[in-house]
């Protein structure tokens, strides 16, 4: 296939895994006393933790290729009219979700990390928090009917399933063992996010098969 621009950039998803995955994996070492298996990520970049300003560089790829990559996938199948209604409109909450974490999190960061939710803005993280992980059930639910449902995008939705149960994985991780090994669990959820972006980055680089259109 003769790749465009659009196709390019899709390889800012991959990018901006690797570069959240530098930031959560070097950023400790930066912060006295972290412990990554007992504490979430976002404390590494909470407003007064040590690692902030480290974090601000190792994740600044992460920050921006991450809606950039959502919304070139969201463009392309929208212009393509790749497969059916439900699976754009799965890859448009998808794209929602990319955009509420971006702005809502930079606006809305921790004040302090590892301590209890209490400021205006730590309750409003949450309720991004909430809004994020709402989006992400529902496009990734709507992308694994899409995918039952439809051969030319069957693969998609299998790595949504995979990455649905990465997400679920999360919360049931955080009920089922002990506070010590919260970060672990809280690592399963993020990741499946910023995983199934750099797949549906992929995808883009590679037209989406050149299939699935309607």
């Amino acid at each position: 296939m003769t790749r465009k621009l659009i196709n390019w950039i899709g390889l800012t998803g991959l990018a901006a895994l690797i570069s959240y995955a530098a930031a959560a994996y070097f950023c400790r070492s930066a912060f006295p006393g972290y412990n990554w298996m007992a504490s979430a990520v976002s404390d590494l970049s909470a407003e007064t933790a040590p690692s902030r300003q480290l974090w601000d560089r190792l994740a600044a790829v992460y920050s921006a290729g991450s809606v950039v990559c959502a919304t070139c996938v969201a463009i392309y199948v929208s212009e393509n009219k790749i497969s059916t209604r439900m699976f754009r409109v799965g890859i448009y909450l998808f794209t929602i979700m990319n955009w509420v974490s971006k702005v809502g999190y930079s606006m809305f960061s921790l004040d302090d990390a590892g301590k209890q939710i209490s400021s205006f803005q730590e309750v409003m993280h949450m309720v991004v928090t909430a809004l994020v992980v709402i989006l992400s059930i529902a496009s990734l639910v709507l992308l694994i009917i899409a995918g039952c449902r439809n051969k030319e995008v069957r693969g998609i939705g299998i790595w949504a399933a995979i990455f649905f149960a990465m997400m679920m994985m999360g919360p049931i991780g955080m009920q089922a063992f002990p506070p010590q090994y919260f970060g672990i669990a809280e690592r399963f959820s993020i990741y499946s996010a910023i995983g199934f972006n750099a797949v549906l980055g992929v995808y883009l680089f590679n037209g989406f098969g050149n299939e699935g259109k309607a």
